[in-house]
């Protein structure tokens, strides 16, 4: 009888531990949550069609750049890319500025370079919760919402690397189309 008694305590403690283990596995889990909202009432009064800007830049090579993703109903219908800084001596004229449209859209001609991957803001706020911001004790996280509550930068860095090494987006602006 008292192994019984033991064993369960152990049972009732062990699932306690689990389940709170898996509600704590995401970084700014509560700021997060209220951006979604946000993003979700957004989503609603914009008919699901937007603009929104992405940025980025490399401390390595001083270029500076800029992604804008164009959402109509919920479908991806253009991503425009150009260098904002930097870029102009090193890298040809026609990469320098760039739109890719319905059909073309993330094609392979534009697979190695800095622009963003286009995906709608449902997609970004998705893989925000399920891989950006996820704890990790090797990295670390960054999550904003600067733009009137929507997601504005979430991501991480490894504690490790040296240079130009965030994983994630960084969104300069959201309009409603």
């Amino acid at each position: 009888m008292k192994h019984t008694i033991y064993l369960l305590a152990c049972l009732i403690l062990s699932s306690v531990v689990v389940s709170c283990a898996s509600d704590d596995d995401m970084d700014y889990k509560s700021d997060f949550e209220t951006s979604k909202t946000a993003w979700n009432d957004f989503k609603a009064t914009s008919n699901n069609s937007y603009i929104y800007v992405t940025y980025g830049g490399s401390v390595f090579t001083s270029y500076g750049w800029e992604t804008t993703i164009t959402v109509s109903d919920g479908i991806i219908i253009q991503r425009d890319f150009k260098f904002t800084a930097g870029a102009e001596e090193h890298i040809p004229v026609a990469d320098l500025e760039w739109t890719e449209h319905e059909n073309e859209i993330n094609s392979p001609e534009h697979d190695y370079t800095s622009a963003t991957v286009a995906r709608t803001l449902d997609e970004v706020y998705n893989i925000s919760e399920h891989d950006w911001l996820l704890k990790r004790t090797d990295a670390t996280s960054y999550f904003e919402a600067k733009n009137q509550g929507l997601i504005s930068t979430s991501g991480y860095v490894k504690k490790t690397c040296q240079d130009d090494c965030f994983v994630g987006i960084t969104i300069k602006s959201i309009e409603a189309l």
